[in-house]
């Protein structure tokens, strides 16, 4: 619940009409930190830690280093990377059945939001039993999971501090998103060095995906002046150094000022939810298997537009912190001027203009604004919007 607008006075004076409950994980942050690896997962429990990654990470080196640390603290890590980006029911399931067959105890994901997701899925399986797409929803992971330290690899999913997993139902063709107080991290341990060797497409994607996180928990029903100061900075950071890191990807200022807009915008959207951009994201990728971040990039500012028609004062703000000016600047204007801005973002970092080049094609806008109805994120969006308004969004997109 968003707290009110009146600030807390010293001593108690002036109490909020409503109360928020913030969660975040512990943060190690800072470059060589995955030094810190083994004694992270020492100090949650880990006598033989389940690492799930991907072939990339392997492929980049990552993996052995990690995999270095924690056999120097005594541990013995189990490493699967047997999964897909947007990981699939399937492939979680799978993830269980080795965690379970290894006599694993803590879990680690080293990667994107794919691996971070995906080991999420083998925790909540551990503890709970069933299938992955039973725990869809709010609140429906019944007890504790074990303990989980995340390694990001990328600057953009926030997955590592999030009570999030977005799992790809491969039946229905639609993502499932899980939200549930037990999905936070006990640590997140973030090296901007891990971010060098993404490739330039995953960049854009993932700095784009942090962005809307940003934009859609300011906007959001359930902010709060705890988020709204992370996600203000957050915008700042990203739009000033997304393109930086395009340009001179192995130069570490903006890597840093990235991981840390990355890691503010997660902890704004785990505890203010998101908005409609990521209701509908999550069906084009359940579709098509398209990347998340690209698909909220295209997204984003068709959305600002239509939540400016309806409630543009929240934007103003926003779009200050993107740079752009707002004395003497009507609401409306500012918020016009800030959906221009992400959009001249995308096209600076390579991402389609429409969902066409995506493969959306206009006979699947009915089913993907009728999935999209059913998205948790929706329920925060700042306007309300029926069946009707999200095709259109969607055909304006395409």
């Amino acid at each position: 619940m968003p707290l009110s607008d009146g600030a807390v006075m010293a001593g108690g004076t002036e109490a909020p009409a409503q109360l928020a409950k913030f969660h975040a994980p512990e943060v190690v942050f800072g470059t060589g930190s995955l030094a810190e690896l083994g004694h992270c997962a020492l100090r949650v429990g880990g006598r033989r830690p389940f690492l799930v990654t991907d072939p990339g990470l392997i492929e980049a080196g990552w993996v052995d280093e990690a995999v270095g640390h924690l056999r120097q603290v005594g541990l013995r890590p189990v490493v699967w990377h047997e999964l897909t980006p947007n990981p699939k029911d399937h492939e979680v399931e799978a993830g269980f059945q080795r965690y379970a067959e290894s006599g694993s105890d803590v879990i680690v994901a080293l990667g994107g939001g794919s691996c971070i997701d995906a080991a999420k899925g083998v925790a909540i399986l551990a503890s709970n039993g069933g299938r992955i797409l039973d725990f869809e929803g709010v609140d429906l992971v019944g007890l504790p999971i074990p303990p989980t330290v995340m390694v990001p690899s990328t600057s953009g999913t926030g997955a590592d501090v999030s009570q999030f997993a977005v799992i790809t139902d491969t039946a229905e063709q639609v993502k499932i998103t899980i939200i549930s107080r037990t999905l936070v991290p006990e640590i997140s341990l973030i090296d901007p060095r891990l971010l060098t060797t993404m490739p330039d497409w995953l960049n854009a994607a993932t700095g784009l995906d942090a962005l809307t996180h940003a934009i859609e928990s300011f906007v959001s029903r359930a902010h709060n002046p705890l988020t709204d100061n992370l996600a203000l900075h957050a915008v700042q950071l990203i739009t000033g150094h997304l393109r930086g890191t395009q340009t001179r990807p192995k130069e570490v200022s903006p890597r840093l000022a990235m991981a840390q807009g990355s890691l503010e915008a997660g902890m704004a959207f785990t505890n203010a939810i998101l908005g409609a951009t990521h209701a509908m994201s999550h069906q084009v990728g359940g579709l098509l298997d398209a990347p998340h971040g690209v698909v909220n990039g295209v997204l984003l500012p068709h959305v600002i537009r239509f939540n400016a028609a309806a409630r543009p004062d929240r934007f103003v703000a926003l779009a200050s912190a993107a740079g752009l000016p707002t004395d003497g600047v009507p609401p409306e204007e500012a918020a016009l001027a800030l959906a221009e801005r992400v959009r001249t973002l995308a096209d600076d970092v390579g991402v389609p203009k429409g969902l066409a080049s995506l493969g959306v094609a206009e006979t699947d806008l009915p089913r993907l604004a009728r999935t999209t109805l059913k998205d948790a994120c929706l329920a925060t969006n700042p306007r309300d919007a029926g069946a009707g308004d999200i095709e259109a969004l969607f055909r304006a997109a395409l």
